[in-house]
């Protein structure tokens, strides 16, 4: 028997079945995909689905295999014109309780494949950080290309970078 997905955003660790896997299927609403497009700077997100399951791995780890497909719209970075993208992503995710986070100012992981376990999975975290790593960073509309003006001139002579340093201390020194 299988059981449906779950329509819940964040699972509580201690419901989920260890012996059979957990489906789940996020489709966000208009408001949800709005309020996700204004966090991610995007011009808009007419679609937004998260599809997957979790299951036990081990003895108390579970670990989580999706699909993410989204249509974002961004602003070309040359001409500011809107620029559609499909992202059909694959998701996949360990979490283990025996993930110790460290503390302090400069974090370092020791192995990023595996996440901290907590009490519960954020369904919807999780989706939004992939949509956000899945986005093209420098979207750019069909023929639109950088100006003369944006590309450096090769021309000029790059082997002496401090040419000028020492009249500018000479300068210096003067005042």
């Amino acid at each position: 028997m299988t059981a449906s997905p779950s329509p819940q955003n964040r699972l509580r660790v201690a419901h989920l079945n260890p012996r059979a896997p957990t489906p789940f299927a996020l489709q966000p609403d208009e408001a949800t995909r709005a309020a996700i497009a204004q966090e991610l700077e995007l011009s808009d997100l007419p679609k937004l689905e998260f599809t997957g399951e979790i299951r036990a791995e081990g003895g108390d780890a579970w670990h989580l295999t999706g699909q993410l497909k989204a249509r974002v719209v961004q602003p070309c970075v040359v001409t500011l014109k809107p620029v559609k993208t499909s992202l059909n992503e694959t998701v996949e995710r360990h979490y283990s309780p025996h993930v110790v986070v460290p503390e302090g100012e400069e974090i370092e992981m020791l192995d990023d494949s595996i996440e901290p376990l907590g009490q519960f999975i954020d369904l919807a975290a999780v989706m939004v950080e992939e949509l956000s790593l899945a986005l093209p960073e420098y979207p750019r509309a069909d023929g639109a290309e950088l100006g003369q003006d944006a590309i450096e001139d090769d021309s000029r002579d790059t082997r002496r970078p401090f040419e000028g340093l020492n009249q500018l201390m000479q300068g210096r020194k003067d005042d």
